[in-house]
């Protein structure tokens, strides 16, 4: 199939080269090449004029309507007030000219793609300004995972709506044993949902809250996790911008990992970032310098800071710079210029030289790559190679009878929540029952439903499952309906809700 032609009242929408004549009174739509030339092929779509929206179903392989943003499935009714879309494509035409409902679109990937039902929900575990973290199983391998949601509106309303796009965009090029890696991405009407390795282990945050005293080699191990998966970042052009305890996970074993990329940024070679972007306390002097003197930036060596400030803070308890995140920037400039910091003299000579080259103010003289890291006296006797296999032991081994995080996330989520998770399913449903029940369905907010209409057309869903066993040199057979997601290659730039919705996103 190369082509597909639509008319209005009474007449098919059908495949292959044939023209069909628009029915009397109503005009038609030229041909549309479809986006990929592996699309299934469709049978017809009957279609007919009633009360000024046009109703009709479609049969396809591997695909479906989607109709105001919500995926139906195959051969599903669907209605459109004066207003056609194939392939996101718009008719602009209707009765008076206006639009009455939303577009009917076609998504080729809504049939077979991971969503919210191919998972069992067990435990809120976190929440951020605007997402929240939940425990899920997979139904089909039983496998568990982190799930981080994140509701649309809020993003549109906190301008957060590019962070998170450039979040997706970044997980999904990365993968790498010290990262939290993404798996799944995937929405709704009103969430957006990323599903990541869950690791039981808890933040380190959590465990500086609980009082645990870090030794030494323990610190030094996480110090080397760390720089392996920003040398790995730095490969990838990727600065963080955010690594502190809260973002820092650990697994069963004890190993750790960062997580959180939402407001990492992406530079090419001989670029530098120049945004006020990260959490105070952990943020590079030159991070503020850029901000209040202006000058050329600031690069890669910022993550080196921020991984000494968390090392310092692991082993003494608190930060080695009074900071806050109400602390003025212009006096955060002059105090990296006149307060010292101060080591605890019971450290080895080897550790405080490890973190005065991290916490050297000059980004110039600081230790900020894996040669710099292998050459410190501190990490002579690491074992790098069986370190980046997790061979290496930890020192602090998280209790494995207890769930390492605050329990209450669970309590606001089951009581205090007024839109949980767990009843998404049933809710949504009444929604679409009611808004199908409605002959037109005009916006109260036309902002803030074309911001909505933005994100529900440019997010990329991801499989990481899928992609690697498409990867396999023997894959199993697959049916045509999975054969044609794994084909969609092409992805989108950042969302064209960028326009519409803006975000202080810059780098």
């Amino acid at each position: 199939m190369s082509r597909l032609w639509a008319a209005w009242p009474g007449l098919p929408l059908q495949c292959a080269q044939e023209q069909v004549l628009p029915g009397p009174g109503a005009p038609s739509l030229p041909w549309l090449r479809p986006p990929r030339s592996t699309m299934a092929d469709l049978t017809p779509l009957r279609v007919r004029w009633t009360a000024g929206c046009l109703q009709g179903r479609l049969a396809v392989l591997g695909g479906s309507l989607n109709c105001g943003g919500i995926p139906r499935v195959s051969g599903a009714p669907c209605s459109v007030g004066g207003l056609l879309a194939v392939w996101g494509l718009p008719a602009a035409w209707g009765p008076g000219g206006h639009r009455s409902c939303h577009p009917l679109t076609w998504h080729p990937s809504a049939l077979s793609a991971v969503n919210l039902d191919h998972f069992q929900i067990l435990r809120a575990i976190g929440k951020g300004s605007f997402g929240k973290v939940c425990i899920v199983q997979k139904r089909d391998t039983e496998k568990m995972y982190a799930m981080k949601y994140m509701n649309k509106q809020q993003c549109i309303e906190r301008d957060e709506v590019r962070n998170v796009f450039r979040e997706l965009e970044i997980l999904q090029e990365i993968e790498h044993v010290f990262l939290v890696n993404l798996w799944y991405s995937f929405q709704d009407e009103e969430d957006m949902f990323m599903v990541v390795d869950l690791l039981l282990g808890g933040d380190l945050r959590y465990h500086l809250q609980q009082n645990v005293q870090f030794s030494e080699d323990t610190v030094r191990l996480y110090v080397c996790e760390m720089a392996l998966a920003l040398d790995y970042l730095r490969g990838q052009h990727i600065i963080h911008r955010d690594v502190k305890p809260d973002n820092i996970l650990l697994d069963e074993r004890g190993h750790a990992h960062l997580t959180d990329f939402n407001i990492a940024t992406i530079i090419k070679d001989g670029e530098r970032a120049t945004a006020l972007a990260g959490t105070k306390p952990y943020m590079a002097p030159e991070i503020f310098q850029s901000f209040v003197n202006g000058g050329t930036g600031y690069s890669f060596e910022v993550d080196w800071w921020s991984v000494g400030v968390m090392a310092y803070e692991l082993l003494r308890g608190w930060r080695p710079y009074d900071i806050h995140s109400s602390s003025a920037v212009q006096s955060l400039v002059q105090l990296f210029s006149t307060v010292s910091v101060q080591y605890v003299p019971a450290w080895s000579k080897e550790t405080v030289a490890l973190l005065r080259k991290l916490l050297t103010v000059n980004p110039k003289h600081r230790v900020s790559s894996l040669q710099d890291m292998r050459a410190a006296p501190a990490l002579a006797g690491v074992l790098w190679a069986e370190l980046s296999e997790k061979k290496v032991e930890p020192g602090f081994v998280p209790n494995k009878g207890r769930l390492h995080c605050d329990p209450t996330f669970e309590l606001e989520e089951m009581i205090l929540e007024s839109r949980p998770l767990h009843k998404k399913k049933k809710r949504l449903a009444k929604s679409r029952s009611r808004d199908s029940s409605r002959d037109s369905c005009p916006s109260e907010n036309d902002y803030l439903q074309d911001c909505l209409d933005a994100i529900q057309q440019d997010f990329v869903i991801f499989n990481r499952e899928k992609l690697k066993r498409s990867q396999d040199p023997t894959p199993e057979p697959r049916d045509a309906a999975e054969a044609l997601v794994d084909s969609e290659g092409v992805r989108p730039a950042l969302p064209a809700c960028g326009a519409i919705c803006p975000s202080a996103g810059s780098s």
